[in-house]
């Protein structure tokens, strides 16, 4: 089944692009505003690398909620940052992650963008409607651990 499926959601946050980049690319540092904290209070992590910078990772194993799989940060650069994102369970699938960082007044809009290849799963179920909720979640999040 060829295609893709995109998930973007957008949200302003009073800092500027390059201490968001800073914080985006930190994924120890996910664990202040990550919408998926929570889900497995025994969360087995696993990180790899100089965090915030290009090969960075992150592994995880945990409950049904949690599932498992690895994040590996592909790219900082002025415009935001990369994430290659794996999944192996409960399903395996292969995701990219893009931050767009948008300078916008004092503040910058941070775009949470995930292209998903179409699978027999994402025809099942709405990865829009799941992950979209996620995602903004998420941004919320990182606005108030950010602006406090």
């Amino acid at each position: 089944m060829a295609g893709t499926i995109v998930v973007e959601r957008t949200l302003r946050i009073a800092a500027t692009p390059e201490d968001l980049q800073r914080r985006l690319a930190d994924l120890p540092g996910w664990v202040d505003w990550s919408p998926w904290e929570g889900l497995d209070s025994a969360l087995d992590r696993d990180y790899a690398g100089e965090p915030g910078t290009v090969g960075s990772s992150y592994a995880w194993s945990g409950n049904r909620k949690a599932g498992a799989g690895r994040m590996q940060v592909t790219a900082v650069d002025p415009d935001g940052v990369g994430i290659a994102l794996d999944f192996t369970k409960p399903f395996r699938s292969s995701n990219r992650i893009r931050f767009v960082l948008t300078p916008e007044g004092d503040g910058t809009r941070v775009t949470w963008r995930m292209e998903s290849p179409k699978t027999f799963l994402s025809r099942v179920f709405s990865i829009e409607k799941l992950v979209g909720k996620d995602f903004e979640k998420g941004l919320r999040q990182l606005k108030q651990v950010v602006e406090g």
